[in-house]
């Protein structure tokens, strides 16, 4: 809790300190929109904020926003004119929807490639992972995303170029149409996230793997003559494993942080589409409700994991 308020009140104060007047840039845009005097545009403006008081002490404005915080009140976005609770609400499920693909599938066939990597160190395959992890950590995540969008949605049209799904093709629902409809449009955002971050979990994996292979019971498994299938899984890597799962939590938040370019390239409406419309359009409410619940999400995660990691590692356990 204390590093929950710790980091709120520091992204209060920083979004607040972000250069410009965010009522001079609607005041701006409402008169090349529309061709109102500026007197009438910056009228309009204040109105959208709903009592934004730009002249209002800071210390008041944060603790007018830590009460509604308390409220469970986000504030409103003059952005898309609704409550953050609602964009919140709308958007949360489709980011936790690519974001379990995206990890998932990256963790399992990086766990898997990097125990193949560790029982056999002296094959093609290490030198060429290794390679691909250092050039797609190099890379930032927008730039796999955008390469995937270009030649993959927009030349060969193999996938669809925008949005969670077809409205005007299937109706939501748990049903055939709609679920292939949503899994096709989330392809691309997910394979962008398992591009990039596969090379690292098989690197991680076979570094712990490899430390494994010298204790003495993956010794006395394969003096044994158990089958090799046998060994990797159930010695080698149901110990090398265990140091990972306390990296997911750190996996979680950095994928978040690239969900603001992923989503915003492929205009999949998730929080990171509607954080970048905020940080453009200077939405205080809509920037400081979606960085509080990322900030939450990964405080959880990591709190999670501490929970569960002396389950399923004894070695953690207090005597």
């Amino acid at each position: 809790m204390a590093t929950l308020f710790a980091a709120t009140t520091i992204l209060f104060i920083v979004v607040h300190n972000i250069p410009g007047d965010v009522i001079y840039v609607w005041v701006y845009d409402i008169v090349e929109t529309y061709g109102v005097s500026w007197e009438e545009a910056e009228r309009i403006a204040r109105v959208m904020f709903l009592g934004y008081e730009p002249d209002k002490p800071l210390w008041q404005q944060y603790i007018d926003y830590i009460r509604n915080l308390l409220r469970g009140n986000l504030g409103y976005s003059p952005t898309f004119r609704l409550p953050v609770n609602a964009i919140v609400a709308s958007a949360l499920p489709w980011t936790l929807f690519i974001l379990s693909l995206s990890l998932s599938t990256s963790f399992i066939i990086g766990v898997l490639l990097g125990m193949f990597i560790a029982w056999k160190r002296k094959t093609i395959i290490d030198p060429i992972v290794s390679a691909y992890a250092a050039f797609t950590d190099a890379t930032p995540d927008f730039v796999t995303a955008m390469l995937l969008f270009i030649f993959l949605a927009v030349r060969l049209g193999l996938f669809p170029l925008k949005g969670a799904y077809d409205a005007e093709i299937v109706t939501p629902g748990f049903n055939l149409p709609f679920i292939a409809n949503v899994l096709w449009h989330a392809a691309l955002p997910v394979l962008s996230y398992v591009i990039e971050h596969i090379g690292a979990w098989t690197l991680l994996m076979k570094g712990s793997a490899v430390s494994v292979l010298e204790e003495d019971y993956v010794r006395a498994a394969i003096a044994r003559g158990l089958r090799e299938s046998r060994v990797v899984t159930a010695y080698i890597g149901r110990t090398a494993i265990i140091p990972l799962v306390a990296l997911i939590a750190i996996s979680i938040g950095s994928m978040m942080g690239g969900s603001i370019l992923i989503e915003t390239v492929f205009t999949y409406p998730g929080m990171g589409y509607f954080f970048a419309q905020a940080i453009g359009r200077m939405d205080y409410a809509l920037m400081q409700g979606l960085f509080f619940l990322i900030i939450a999400g990964v405080i959880l995660a990591n709190l999670v994991v501490d929970l569960i990691y002396p389950i399923i590692d004894p070695r953690a356990r207090e005597e």
